[in-house]
């Protein structure tokens, strides 16, 4: 088997997969959707517990391996289609700041947001995986100034991560919508494949609320 082989992608409409599906299109890859409900509890029945113990979304299975975790399949996909160019490579100096902001996202950015959405306390700094919350906001904003991209001129597989959580996060009043965000958020997600997968999900979302 090889990248031309389709990815199945387990996905919910409306959630963390949706990113993926964004990524898939933006990468033109072959792909099949093995669709779950949420809503109906699906996610959490042993058919799907079985391919993640989590009962999260998303989740691919490509050429016999299974791939759960958001960022490993951004980074997982990226590299297995390097004709989008959409990852540096190995030996590209871009390679460690796109590493380290999909990196950044989950361990520093996700967790900040989570608290903040639940009014949570992130506890004493030196035991928290993001300090805090401003300090966090801080760092992306000053990345964002540099744009237009997170590594730069390149659009990469980290826009797709940033751009659709950034765009949920500003809709939820969880994260400000200054200037610098909401023109990244306009450069990241009106793009045709961006809009393409958007579409569609909702239009997943909308049978399965039928």
């Amino acid at each position: 088997m090889t990248a031309a082989d389709p990815i199945i992608l387990f996905h919910a409409p409306q959630s963390r997969s949706t990113g993926t599906l964004v990524l898939l299109e933006e990468l033109g890859a072959p792909y099949e959707l093995r669709l779950l409900n949420m809503k109906a509890g699906e996610n959490r029945q042993p058919a799907y517990l079985a391919v993640n113990p989590m009962g999260k979304v998303p989740a691919i299975l490509h050429n016999g391996a299974l791939v759960t975790e958001q960022i490993a399949i951004s980074i997982y996909l990226a590299d297995l289609f390097p004709a989008a160019a959409l990852a540096p490579g190995l030996d590209d100096p871009r390679r460690g700041p796109y590493l380290r902001w999909m990196a950044f996202y989950a361990g520093s950015f996700e967790p900040a947001a989570v608290d903040r959405a639940m009014k949570r306390e992130p506890g004493p700094q030196a035991m928290s995986p993001y300090g805090s919350f401003d300090a966090v906001l801080a760092t992306l904003a000053a990345e964002l100034q540099a744009g237009p991209y997170i590594i730069g001129e390149q659009f990469s597989a980290a826009d797709v991560l940033w751009g659709g959580a950034l765009q949920w996060m500003t809709m939820f009043g969880i994260v400000p919508a200054t200037p610098e965000i909401q023109a990244y958020i306009e450069r990241t997600t009106t793009r045709p494949a961006a809009v393409r997968a958007r579409q569609r999900d909702a239009e997943l979302a909308a049978a399965q609320s039928a």
